[in-house]
């Protein structure tokens, strides 16, 4: 069985409910598992702001805007360094604006765990190599996988 070590922080002053710890941790294993991972894994969730995520945007895509949710891959072709006291993969960070996320839940009219568990299995997708922006097909596939990975963990499009 697949082991997961979150590290999770809270960098923005909403607070969230107790059940995101739960959902968050879930959504990593769902998509490990889905996507055959056959390791434990290390990854590190922040919770930001509009303002922290429009400079890290900024900063590292060069794009000058805010967004809902960034990825930070640490691995590439399938190739992790390990956690040297756990043996663990390291897989990446991924950093989220909960206001970002609030306002896209409210749009698309479901919850908001429903929109941060997207948010997660996405960056998650991300962290294991896939990416939408190169072509229509890749982001065809993203979109199967992460419609396949919440119907695998009981969340609809409400």
């Amino acid at each position: 069985m697949i082991k997961i070590k979150l590290i999770l922080s809270n960098r923005q002053k909403e607070r969230l409910p107790e059940k995101i710890n739960s959902l968050i941790r879930r959504s990593i294993k769902t998509t490990l598992i889905e996507e055959g991972f056959p390791y434990n894994a290390e990854v590190s969730l922040s919770f930001v702001d509009n303002k922290e995520i429009r400079e890290l945007n900024r900063d590292f895509r060069d794009k000058d805007l805010e967004t809902d949710v960034l990825s930070f891959p640490l691995g590439e072709n399938g190739d992790y360094d390990e956690n040297p006291e756990n043996g663990y993969k390291l897989l990446g960070d991924i950093v989220i604006s909960v206001e970002k996320a609030y306002e896209q839940a409210d749009l698309f009219g479901h919850s908001k765990e429903r929109e941060i568990a997207f948010l997660t299995v996405h960056s998650m997708l991300h962290l294991l190599g896939y990416d939408h922006v190169n072509s229509e097909e890749e982001e065809l596939v993203m979109r199967e996988k992460q419609a396949g990975i919440l119907l695998k963990m009981g969340i609809n499009r409400e």
